[in-house]
């Protein structure tokens, strides 16, 4: 998947930045959810999120996501938190494994983020909400931005 810093907005008025992603049309408010791919990030790609839970329903003031990977050009390709915080450098031009684990709650959940089967990131989610998983190039920088995916598996339990 790619896009360009120049395309059109997802919808007229929107304000948020040009995407070319998958939405996994399965919502859920609470119980065990994996998203699983294997995931190739090209150098040179800045700046862009390439999967995410989003909350969709969501109560007034609360985060939109609770969780958001992105990937920036320092160190041979960082993956980084929403929060800056680094997950994985070297990324660039390499297949690795991500495992995004979701324990939705009806009060406060866990989110786990594993590479490679290592887990990196488990973190609270933020709250009760409906909410689905979305991956592809949510471009916030400059250029073209491009994600891979393959064997990519959706689970529930």
């Amino acid at each position: 998947m790619w896009v360009y810093a120049t395309d059109e907005l997802f919808q007229e008025g929107s304000s948020t930045d040009p995407r070319t992603e998958m939405r996994w049309k399965v919502d859920y408010t609470t119980g065990d959810r994996m998203w699983d791919a294997d995931v190739y990030l090209p150098s040179g790609t800045d700046g862009a999120s390439f999967v995410q839970i989003l909350r969709s329903v969501h109560p007034s003031g609360t985060p939109a996501t609770d969780i958001m990977l992105n990937i920036y050009k320092t160190n041979g390709g960082t993956v980084r938190r929403y929060d800056g915080t680094v997950l994985k450098t070297g990324a660039y031009d390499t297949w690795f494994n991500v495992k995004i684990a979701h324990e939705a709650r009806s009060g406060t959940g866990y989110v786990r983020v594993y590479f490679d089967d290592s887990l990196v990131l488990t973190v609270d989610d933020r709250g009760p909400a409906t909410r689905y998983f979305k991956n592809g190039v949510y471009h916030h920088g400059s250029g073209r931005a491009e994600a891979r995916f393959r064997n990519i598996q959706y689970w529930t339990r």
